[in-house]
């Protein structure tokens, strides 16, 4: 089933050094960008993470040290790749919870004005384990009776998750050929940060998301505990949840 869109959409996939948003780099970008019209744009590109690469991570995807020791640095890609994906939705396989979090702190890290929480985020993970409860392979399996070859490649990978959200489109009419509907439904948490650490209440409020004061409204804690700010700030968070954190803390500010 073809795509209905109203913007372009971009399906993207990383290959880190690791899973910690907070620590972890970039060694891999793939997108393909699809646009209203059906014009599809793809691209690849290595990225030198400047830490070695563990084993472990290497063991996943296959990239070492050696492979990019001369790539670009995602500092030296940042500007030209938010122009590419500018206006555009995003989609990915488990991008909720990790790719868009950890591609949202390089952009942070790299000092790239880009708010991704404009955007609508369709996450193919979302829908296949709500309807199947199952993996990326096993996804493109089921859907697209097909064996998916050089799993953990980006470019791989990236085609895959276009071709499992066009399969799930056909096979179940309940899902709504519309990515406003898609970015509804493959979401879990009405996050305001993408590490979900804060998230909204039925009344747009930002509510504590964990610790002891999980469930609470951060401005109340704001002005219950003074020195709440100071240690999210030197805590071990994402650069974007500190930043959600300082937006509010501002705003309670500007409000006094």
């Amino acid at each position: 089933m073809k795509l209905e869109l109203k913007n372009p959409i971009v399906f993207f996939d990383l290959e880190t050094t690791g899973i910690n948003i907070v620590s972890d780099r970039i060694v891999e970008i793939s997108y393909l960008k699809i646009c209203p019209d059906g014009e599809e744009e793809s691209r690849t590109r290595r990225l030198n993470p400047e830490m070695p690469i563990p084993a472990q991570a290497t063991e996943v995807h296959g990239i070492t040290d050696e492979d990019v020791k001369d790539a670009p640095t995602f500092r030296t890609i940042a500007k030209s790749l938010a122009s590419q994906i500018e206006g555009c939705d995003l989609a990915g396989y488990n991008s909720n919870r990790f790719d868009i979090p950890l591609l949202a702190e390089e952009f942070l890290r790299a000092g790239v004005d880009i708010d991704l929480m404009k955007r609508r985020f369709v996450d193919v993970q979302t829908i296949f384990h709500k309807k199947e409860q199952r993996t990326l392979a096993a996804a493109f399996k089921f859907y697209c009776n097909g064996d998916l070859e050089n799993a953990h490649s980006a470019e791989a990978d990236t085609k895959a998750t276009y071709e499992i959200l066009k399969a799930q489109l056909d096979r179940y009419p309940d899902l709504k050929n519309d990515i406003t509907f898609l970015s509804e439904f493959s979401c879990f948490n009405n996050n305001a940060d993408f590490a979900g650490r804060v998230i909204f209440n039925e009344k747009k409020q930002e509510v504590v998301n964990f610790g002891k004061y999980k469930g609470r409204l951060v401005e109340e804690v704001f002005r219950e505990d003074p020195g709440y700010y100071s240690w999210i700030m030197q805590g071990d968070f994402p650069l974007h949840t500190k930043k959600v954190f300082t937006n509010i803390k501002l705003r309670l500010a500007f409000h006094k």
